[in-house]
């Protein structure tokens, strides 16, 4: 599977939604849904942006009991979405259960990634708010390892984390790394972050992006920026 740039359309409507995707009249990119948007604009968005052509990640990070997220997992396989996610922490049975869900009739289904830990989340935080004593490393790589055992595609976690990951969880274990700013850039709220061409050189597969390309002067042109840094 080849590299790619996810967008993250971290936007609040549907209409801010789609002005920004019609800027792309060639290539159109591979978009990330979260939270905000799904939930101001439901089901219909996902089906609008996918019937425009494009490639979906639907990143709501499901974390519940596993029969609910099983339940979930399989409404949400019948948006045909490219990508789903949930949170690691909530244990190997829930993610085996969303597997469960997430797996059609046919025997298809979208690929499922898990997040490790949110790239918001350092050291100081997670040992202070979560009471996780464990260096951070070592925590992706149990949780990493607990979703490929669950026999999920891949993970969510840092740049600065994927080699390891890989090395770790096998070549062909997926990375889908957040947390990735230009060189020139402003890093925000992220705290584990990495400039497009530093993370294809540790091994991202694919990296997602937000406010560099979304709030850029020139979208279109931060967007090819990204995808030549990190694609070629």
């Amino acid at each position: 599977m080849g590299k790619d740039v996810i967008v993250a359309c971290d936007f609040a409507s549907k209409e801010q939604t789609l002005e920004f995707l019609s800027l792309f009249t060639d290539r159109k990119p591979f978009v990330k849904i979260g939270m905000e948007l799904f939930y101001a604009e439901g089901p219909e968005i996902v089906r609008e942006i996918k019937k425009r052509g494009h490639r979906i990640f639907l990143d709501l990070k499901l974390h519940d009991i596993p029969n609910t997220v099983k339940k979930s997992m399989a409404v949400l396989s019948r948006l045909d979405v490219d990508i789903c996610n949930l949170h690691a922490a909530g244990t190997v049975r829930m993610m085996e259960a969303a597997l469960e869900g997430l797996t059609r009739e046919d025997g298809t289904r979208p690929l499922l990634i898990a997040v490790t830990q949110l790239t918001s989340t350092d050291q100081e935080s997670m040992e202070n708010d979560l009471l996780i004593h464990e260096p951070i490393d070592k925590v992706v790589m149990h949780y990493a390892l607990n979703a490929r055992n669950a026999g999920l595609d891949g993970v969510v976690c840092s740049p600065l984390e994927a080699k390891k990951v890989h090395e770790t969880c096998g070549s062909d274990f997926l990375t889908v790394t957040p947390g990735v700013r230009f060189a020139d850039g402003d890093i925000g709220d992220q705290k584990r972050v990495m400039t497009p061409a530093a993370a294809k050189e540790i091994g991202s597969d694919y990296i997602v992006v937000g406010r560099p390309i979304t709030a850029a002067d020139d979208p279109v042109a931060a967007y090819k920026r990204c995808c030549h840094e990190f694609i070629g």
